[in-house]
């Protein structure tokens, strides 16, 4: 029988910028990504419709687009589905973001270009601030704003649009694990040392912080239950 979910998820409030739609998926790309929503477990747009305090129709064309990432799987009558990814996906998601991600960063390594890095540092004191409180969906939405932003001055949208997705499908099942073990200031702190080692124009340091910080997250997915 498949489970379905019943208990209210730590969901975050929709403001008004986006459509509701593109906030309704933004948040539950979020909720996916913590772990918040489970995977195997069936979700009610009407039920998360409320909790967003908003009607069933944004929810449902949200799920929808989900769908179309491969997050999430309809089932009939019931509502979605997530969808579990395997120790095998996570090995092949983690080495295809290293061999875009490493090198891409390490080349924007320029101090020359301190400017630039330097608007992404209040973000990056977000994430710690965020690690801090122990508050995983800032913490979440914070990380995802950060290297999207970063890779972005690469100059390639269409990069920037595959580590997007890459990030969304890989999601952090075991983050709260790491909250829990006082840990999780660490992988918040490394954004900051990335952005030292970008400043100064240090090409090698960039490269050694993005490869750990990736390899940090893929060992936090290791470790969930």
């Amino acid at each position: 029988m498949t489970p379905s979910a019943d208990g209210r998820l730590d969901l975050p409030v929709v403001g008004e910028r986006q459509s509701l739609r593109e906030q309704v998926a933004q948040a539950l790309r979020i909720a996916l990504i913590t772990g918040e929503m489970r995977p195997g477990v069936v979700y009610s747009a009407p039920v998360l419709a409320a909790q967003f305090g908003v009607s069933a129709t944004p929810v449902r064309e949200a799920m929808l687009d989900l769908t179309k990432e491969g997050l999430v799987e309809a089932v009939r009558n019931k509502g979605f589905r997530v969808t579990e990814l395997s120790d095998r996906d996570l090995d092949e998601l983690t080495h295809i973001r290293e061999l875009i991600e490493v090198p891409t960063v390490a080349r924007l390594a320029d101090a020359g270009r301190e400017t630039e890095f330097e608007r992404l540092r209040p973000v990056a004191e977000e994430i710690v601030s965020a690690a801090e409180r122990g508050d995983l969906l800032a913490y979440v939405a914070a990380d995802l704003r950060f290297h999207v932003e970063l890779l972005a001055l690469s100059g390639n949208s269409h990069l920037v649009g595959v580590v997007r997705d890459l990030r969304n499908r890989a999601r952090l099942y075991g983050l709260d694990a790491l909250k829990k073990r006082g840990t999780l200031g660490d992988s918040a702190r490394e954004h900051l040392h990335l952005l030292d080692a970008l400043c100064r124009g240090d090409e090698s340091a960039a490269r050694s912080i993005m490869a750990h910080h990736i390899e940090h997250v893929r060992g936090i997915w290791a470790q969930k239950d």
